[in-house]
């Protein structure tokens, strides 16, 4: 369990850049807004940790107050940091720089995820870090609570176009009825975030982007203080988007313009009936982000539906898993690197409970 008895947020300090989160969910063409948004020495996103994929665990260390379980948690992230899908260029963590760095402050995984963040752009030399982890806005919370200068840059996109995405990416579902249930979730979150702190979030639609770069990045550079780039404009200029948009079909694109013919590619991949689930479930966010809808019925999701769905979709992602493998080797080799490295942490903390429970009963 974290710990949460320490209350006092890392208050805006000269001595550390200014944190930003992109919001709230992957497949809404957050990698094009990071590339070129990198091409200002004063901002700094690396590829992300991803970390809600590591929250499962973090209750499993026990009480962070206890060192020995804080430097164990801080270990294992930064091994997280090694074993990233894209290595972020030019850094090497030491897990006792980081220890001592935040040790007498709030502790939490969030702290010290953005203490590697907040050094590697300090080590750049910029003053603004973003975490492209969009599906973090369910701990935004804790965020803020931690630092009380957090911005949100809340990256929208057509529900239809988003899920149609989602449901070809080996990193959500294989189903669109559990999609859609997704993407509801976390728009619920982040406009929940945006209501309530209107100051700290920028909303901009993926849509905007597409049909006017540069009105859009010279917006979302104002709001972050940073100065805007006419280079922004040339992503194929950038190093890394050329590098991952090799790497993996869910980068491809990341090393040219945006298609404005490719918004309305979803009515392609998916049946009406798909559509018609997507705009019953997403209803309130498609009238609130001026998104029109295709359908008029309203589908009525029943628990059998849903599992399914559920059904459906693990059938569906063995069988990507093994197409990833004879399509893209290495892509397949990196994804289930990782995997397995958040596999080997979870079964070394249990074993750790199960001798430590044992030693007690004897």
């Amino acid at each position: 369990m974290e710990n949460h008895t320490m209350q006092r947020s890392d208050v805006v300090s000269r001595n550390r850049p200014r944190p930003v989160l992109m919001i709230p969910l992957r497949r809404c063409g957050s990698h094009a807004l990071r590339l070129r948004l990198n091409f200002n020495p004063e901002f700094y996103a690396p590829y992300p940790l991803h970390i809600v994929d590591f929250m499962p665990l973090v209750e499993l260390y026990g009480d962070l107050r206890d060192d020995r379980a804080y430097f164990q948690l801080i270990v294992d992230v930064v091994g997280l940091q090694t074993v990233s899908l894209v290595k972020w260029p030019n850094v090497v963590f030491e897990p006792e720089e980081i220890f001592n760095a935040i040790k007498d402050g709030p502790r939490s995984v969030h702290r010290v995820l953005w203490e590697l963040l907040f050094q590697t752009c300090a080590k750049r030399g910029a003053r603004v870090v973003m975490d492209k982890s969009l599906d973090s806005v369910h701990y935004a919370g804790e965020l803020m609570s931690l630092f009380d200068d957090m911005l949100f840059l809340n990256v929208v996109r057509d529900p239809r176009a988003q899920i149609s995405s989602m449901n070809k990416a080996i990193i959500h579902d294989f189903d669109t009825l559990l999609n859609a249930m997704t993407w509801v979730k976390a728009y619920e979150a982040c406009k929940k975030l945006a209501d309530t702190y209107p100051e700290r979030v920028l909303t901009i639609r993926y849509e905007d982007f597409v049909s006017s770069q540069e009105a859009v990045l010279r917006k979302i550079c104002s709001f972050f203080g940073i100065e805007y780039f006419p280079a922004m404009l040339d992503v194929s200029r950038s190093h890394e988007a050329r590098k991952i948009s090799v790497m993996s079909v869910l980068w491809e694109s990341n090393a040219k313009a945006p298609i404005p013919a490719n918004i309305d590619k979803f009515k392609k991949a998916l049946s009406l009936d798909e559509i018609a689930v997507i705009e019953t479930l997403a209803d309130e966010f498609m009238d609130y982000y001026g998104y029109e809808k295709l359908t008029t019925r309203s589908v009525v999701i029943t628990p059998a539906m849903i599992s399914a769905a559920r059904k459906r979709s693990e059938a569906n992602k063995l069988q990507a898993w093994a197409d990833l493998k004879e399509s893209n080797y290495h892509d397949y080799q990196l994804r289930k690197f990782r995997a397995d490295y958040l596999r080997m942490v979870r079964e070394r903390l249990h074993e750790a409970r199960w001798n430590e429970g044992s030693s007690r009963v004897a």
